[in-house]
C-alpha cells in the first residue's frame, strides 16, 4: 500500500487513515467536537504551523469532513464546520479518548469528562452491537469478508479455513 492512494484501497480502514490518519488532522477533529470553527482558533489551540493547518483544514473540505461558511468578507475568512460525515467521526474520537482515558492518564486523572445531555449522567463510551445492544470486544466478533473486498484479502482466506473447518 501506498500512503497517497490508500483512498483507493479495498479496505475501510485504509481508506479511512487516508482522511484522518495523522496526529494533526485527529486532534483538529477533536477541536471540532469542542466547537472551534476559525482558523486562528485552531492555530492558537493546537500550536500548529499556518500551512500544516491549512493543508489539514482543505484535506478535510474536499472529503467532505468539514465545509467552509464565510463570516467576514474584508478579508475573506471561514469558519469551518462537520458536515453529517464529519459528525460520524464522533465514536472515534470518543473511542480514542476512552482509550487515553484508560492507558494515558496520569495521577492527575482525566483531562476531560463526558456528560450525557439526556440523563445528566458523566459516561464512558460503550460500542454495543446494533442488532442486540450487546457490547461488542474483538473477542466476540467474526470478520466475513463484504461484496467490496478483494478476492485475495486475508478476511477471505479466513473466511475459507473456517468454512472448511465446517
Amino acid at each position: 500500500m501506498k500512503w497517497d492512494t490508500l483512498e483507493e484501497e479495498p479496505c475501510s480502514v485504509a481508506r479511512t487513515v487516508a482522511v484522518i490518519g495523522d496526529r494533526w488532522t485527529l486532534l483538529i477533529l477533536r477541536e471540532c467536537f469542542l466547537r472551534i470553527r476559525r482558523f486562528d482558533d485552531f492555530q492558537a489551540s493546537l500550536g500548529i504551523t499556518r500551512h500544516l493547518l491549512a493543508d489539514r483544514l482543505k484535506k478535510l473540505v474536499r472529503f467532505g469532513v468539514l465545509r467552509k461558511i464565510p463570516y467576514q468578507d474584508a478579508p475573506k475568512r471561514y469558519e469551518y464546520i462537520l458536515t453529517q460525515k464529519g459528525l460520524d467521526l464522533y465514536p472515534i474520537i470518543m473511542s480514542i479518548v476512552h482509550w487515553g482515558n484508560i492507558h494515558m492518564v496520569d495521577a492527575r486523572g482525566r483531562p476531560m469528562l463526558h456528560q450525557h445531555k439526556t440523563c445528566g449522567k458523566m459516561f464512558d463510551p460503550v460500542m454495543v452491537c446494533s442488532e442486540c445492544g450487546e457490547p461488542l470486544s474483538a473477542k466476540s466478533v467474526h470478520v466475513h469478508p463484504g461484496p467490496g473486498a478483494r478476492k485475495s484479502s486475508p478476511v477471505h482466506a479466513k473466511a475459507a479455513e473456517r468454512a472448511k473447518a465446517g
